[in-house]
């Protein structure tokens, strides 16, 4: 075997050894993140029992645990992993470092979905109205998405110029919105933009993790494709068989379904699907066969640590996990940027 070989076998190992670590302290932090609260009958070690079965919890416990802990600690992994995930299919298929799953406007048109149901009360479901709102005009991006990648003349920056504009124009009337708003109407709008993981119920969770897993495969399927479009760009990928128009149609969809059904029921969380593909890319490389899942734990394990520090540090006041994910990833991820440039 020559040294090369050698040299890609010792880099897979290692690689796949930081994605089973990542792994790791992603599901430790969960069961950690599970025995922290502000009930004072529940601490670590009595939640790790009753959780696996060694001791028999009251009926407040265990609703404690099962009804307002889990959804929330799940809906972290989950959502992570998913904004994580388009934020790394999108920087791919675009070739620009600086998209993330809020760039192509997806989570303002969910923003003007939710102004709609909560300033004006129009809502095609009464009974969840802010939710159902979010992901219909959000899925209205998705279309206006598809319909480019019909266009043969877009291209990558296209994308992005259109995001930017339905960005500017949602921000606008929902800015115009809030000249109409009522205090509590205004209160509503404003924490909904935070982004919280209070909102989705276990049942939600459940049907949004389902969702989410079963799009996971979809999107390791096209790691060959944004391999050979980060090799050699759109020419590269034509003479190797891959339509770059095509290619990019398709991620993009799948990357605003994905980040859809998150933002729809937590509100706009937006800086996890910009570090955390950038956090794996230091770590992994560019070979997006390991890129997307190294991208996904990273992504679980920023939302849980952000989320867990965002309800304990001033409990019982929950910091929304929107917030203090630009508190505590924004400087850590400047310090990793700084650091593998060799910046002091």
């Amino acid at each position: 075997m020559d040294s090369i070989s050698k040299k890609y076998i010792e880099d897979s190992r290692t690689q796949v050894t930081i994605i089973a670590s990542v792994c790791a302290a992603t599901l430790l932090s969960a069961v950690i993140a599970m025995g922290l609260g502000s009930s004072s009958t529940l601490d670590s070690i009595s939640t790790i029992k009753i959780m696996f079965g060694l001791e028999s919890g009251s009926d407040l416990q265990s609703a404690i645990i099962w009804e307002l802990r889990f959804p929330r600690v799940l809906m972290a992994v989950i959502g992570g992993a998913a904004l994580a995930t388009a934020g790394a299919l999108m920087q791919g298929c675009l070739g620009n470092p600086l998209v993330s799953p809020l760039t192509l406007g997806v989570a303002s048109g969910a923003a003007l979905g939710a102004a709609f149901a909560i300033v004006l009360g129009i809502s095609i479901i009464p009974s969840l109205a802010i939710v159902a709102n979010a992901f219909l005009f959000s899925l209205v991006v998705v279309g206006i998405i598809i319909q480019l990648g019909n266009m043969r003349s877009v291209s990558a920056e296209s994308y992005i110029l259109v995001g930017i504009a339905i960005t500017f124009i949602s921000g606008a009337i929902v800015s115009t919105f809030t000249y109409f708003a009522t205090d509590a109407q205004l209160s509503q709008l404003t924490h909904w933009s935070f982004g919280s993981l209070s909102r989705p119920s276990l049942s939600n969770v459940v049907w949004i993790s389902a969702a989410i897993i079963c799009l996971m495969p979809s999107a390791m399927k096209w790691a060959w494709d944004l391999n050979t479009l980060s090799l050699g760009g759109d020419d590269f990928a034509i003479s190797s068989g891959v339509d770059p128009s095509s290619t990019r149609r398709n991620i993009l969809v799948l990357s605003a379904l994905m980040t859809s059904i998150v933002i729809a029921f937590t509100g706009l969380i937006g800086f996890v699907g910009l570090a955390a593909p950038h956090m794996s890319r230091l770590v992994i490389g560019n070979d997006y066969r390991k890129l997307i899942p190294c991208s996904a734990v990273f992504g679980s394990f920023l939302m849980l640590f952000a989320d867990t520090v965002g309800r304990t540090i001033f409990a019982p006041v929950i910091i929304p996990v929107g917030i203090m994910l630009a508190i505590i990833g924004g400087p850590f991820f400047m310090y990793l940027l700084l650091q593998n440039r060799g910046v002091s």
